[in-house]
């Protein structure tokens, strides 16, 4: 007889068609899924990813049960789980005598090293559920001396086809944002998303989440996420129909009392593996050819998904393990209380936290133009800023998580992801929001409210390395903008950036 070989599917492999599964045989192998300790302490996850991971977990295994496979499952509370991926598989060697373990190459730089050191002979595939394989994103990288979002979505878009006439951009051109990323109106009626009661099996592990993990960061209540194949298929289905005619306009718009506008909500059963990136933008072309969206509506959605998905998982893959350490700027001071919930009188982070709390979600705007603007300016140690996200939201792994707030939100990376840092005052967030109305701060700091943290940290910033920003054509522009600056407001703005770092350090709110 021979020897059955190990099929370990993680917790964001939920796909049919992964490559392990597909390399392996239902007659003769055994499908190894654990929830594991490690896992779920490696940073303090908020209550609702455990649950979605754990319950999404179930469900996929109940899938593959009835497709055939025999799956050997640990729960986080049997006694038995070593509670360590290489410790299971170990285990589940033990007992089928398998030989042999076969993976789908993981998005997670501490779970690749902790598989190279599994004694078991292993056979490690790509993960092909993405649209740019690494090697081919490496060889596009490769002799660039800068590697551009923009240039790379194009390829993307050639390769794909979507939204293409022939060798040109439908539309003629290749991107609307001109169209899009516009205030939203609270006043405008909006189609909710779906939201999914929780099913015997996620009940059990909401249960289990709240015995296990009580006084985590995050409220477990409300739970409501998609956590099968049928419910993200659903959601997204929902999308189609009521919010993608808006997604454009309305995708770096942020209400306080509308954490969810226009946006897809996707992300997080599309990054565990319950739906297809490109069947998603093939359906959203398909509403804009049919004369259900505009152009720039699809656009938008498409560029998310092959354009900046693809292209943060390239760069993830290419620079290796030590890019969570980098620290170009040398940032390093710790990660306010206001974070995890604490006291502050600004009106956005105490929205984006609090909408993060409770949701364990914050759209791309929310996460880069607040906390990870209020980041950036403050100086925050990127590791700690990298953990904090990590931790917070559904639909966060190293792979996407690691690039954009590194890379994108607080330049940590160099410029090896942007071209600049995209550093804002609070004039941007009066612009795209309306937090500013009631917030105990000015944003323009020119009235008789004190200063916006963020305007008065953002001058702050562009001064603190204006050595670097001097060749920086768009930054460079600022150090102008500074030096042409009253001299009584310049001091106003210093003394506002002073108080601001001294109430940090102190711990105190800000």
């Amino acid at each position: 007889m021979v020897a059955p070989r190990l099929i370990l599917v993680l917790g964001d492999q939920l796909s049919p068609g992964m490559a392990a599964l597909r390399a392996g045989d239902p007659a003769r192998d055994i499908v190894v899924m654990a929830e594991v300790m490690a896992e779920a302490t490696d940073v303090p996850h908020h209550p609702q990813k455990i649950a979605l991971i754990l319950s999404a977990m179930r469900h996929f295994a109940a899938e593959l049960r009835a497709a055939g496979w025999r799956v050997a499952y640990s729960t986080l509370d049997d006694p038995e789980n070593s509670q360590s991926i290489t410790g299971e598989l170990i285990r589940r060697a033990a007992e089928s005598g398998a030989q042999e373990v076969i993976a789908t190459r993981p998005g997670d730089w501490r779970l690749i090293s902790a598989l190279g050191d599994c004694p078991l002979p292993l056979r490690l595939l790509p993960d092909d559920r993405f649209l740019c394989p690494e090697a081919d994103f490496a060889r596009w990288a490769e002799g660039r001396k800068v590697m551009r979002m923009e240039w790379f979505y194009r390829d993307m878009r050639r390769r794909t086809g979507l939204m293409m006439e022939g060798d040109a951009p439908a539309g003629g051109r290749w991107n609307f944002d001109a169209e899009n990323r516009k205030p939203a109106r609270p006043d405008l009626w909006r189609h909710p998303p779906l939201r999914f009661a929780p099913d015997a099996v996620t009940r059990e592990v909401l249960d289990l989440v709240a015995a296990r993990f009580a006084g985590r960061f995050g409220r477990l209540e409300g739970f409501a996420h998609p956590v099968t194949r049928a419910d993200a298929e659903a959601a997204f289905a929902d999308f189609l129909a009521h919010r993608l005619p808006r997604f454009g306009a309305e995708q770096d718009a942020m209400l306080t009392d509308d954490p969810f506008l226009s946006h897809a909500l996707i992300s997080a059963p599309l990054n565990l593996g319950l739906l297809d990136p490109l069947d998603l933008c093939r359906r959203v072309e398909a509403e804009w050819r049919a004369g259900r969206a505009p152009i720039e509506a699809a656009e938008g959605f498409i560029r998310q998904i092959i354009g900046w998905r693809e292209y943060v998982r390239g760069i993830w893959a290419i620079s290796g393990p030590d890019y969570t350490a980098r620290n170009a700027l040398g940032a390093e001071r710790p990660l306010p209380a206001v974070y995890w919930g604490g006291p502050t009188r600004m009106a956005c982070m105490a929205a984006a936290v609090g909408q993060t709390r409770d949701l364990a979600y914050a759209h791309h705007i929310q996460r880069l133009m607040i906390t990870g603007n209020f980041a950036l300016l403050a100086g925050i140690a990127p590791r700690a800023v990298h953990e904090w996200y990590l931790a917070v939201y559904v639909d966060a792994f190293e792979w996407v998580e690691a690039p954009n707030t590194l890379g994108m939100a607080l330049f940590a990376d160099g410029g090896v992801l942007a071209s600049k840092p995209y550093a804002a005052s609070g004039a941007y967030v009066a612009r795209m929001s309306d937090h500013c109305r009631g917030c105990a701060y000015d944003p323009k700091a020119e009235g008789t409210r004190p200063p916006c943290p963020m305007t008065a940290l953002y001058w702050d910033f562009i001064l603190r390395h204006r050595a670097r920003w001097a060749a920086n054509p768009r930054m460079g522009q600022m150090l102008r903008v500074w030096d042409a600056m009253a001299e009584g407001r310049k001091a106003m703005l210093r003394a506002a950036a002073a108080e601001v770092f001294a109430r940090l350090d102190a711990g105190e709110p800000v």
